[in-house]
């Protein structure tokens, strides 16, 4: 199975960001879904993660990564430079998960939340589960 990307689709940080992901990745292999979505809340529950949006959730290879283990290992999916955010994975882990947790509480205040899910242009509907 190809890796997902599991964000809060009415957030327009997580929304920017997967629409920064999907315009500097290298292959095409990775998948999205919404959080708030059918396929999202599946995957959620098959991995026993909480139904409510709060972090962004990486499937791969049969794992679920939350946080900062999620951002940081989809670096690895991106183009030069960014790719090179993945050699931040030595930085502590509660360093990485505080500074993910203070964003993550403060997404909504500073970038503003939709009332809706964001929709993808129409080039990249096949990469989206629930599109």
């Amino acid at each position: 199975m190809e890796p997902v990307l599991l964000y809060d689709g009415v957030c327009n940080l997580c929304s920017a960001s997967v629409q920064f992901i999907l315009g500097r990745e290298r292959d095409g292999r990775l998948r999205f879904a919404s959080q708030q979505s059918e396929a999202g809340r599946a995957l959620l529950a098959r991995h026993h993660l909480p139904l409510t949006p709060r972090a962004v959730v990486l499937i791969e290879d049969g794992r679920a990564y939350a946080g900062s283990d999620a951002a940081l290992r989809v670096a690895r999916y991106l183009k030069s430079p960014w790719r090179l955010l993945w050699a931040l994975r030595v930085v502590p882990r509660p360093l990485r998960e505080a500074v993910y947790a203070l964003v993550a509480r403060s997404r909504y205040r500073l970038f503003g939340k939709r009332e809706a899910c964001w929709l993808p242009r129409p080039e990249w509907r096949a990469r989206f589960l629930d599109a």
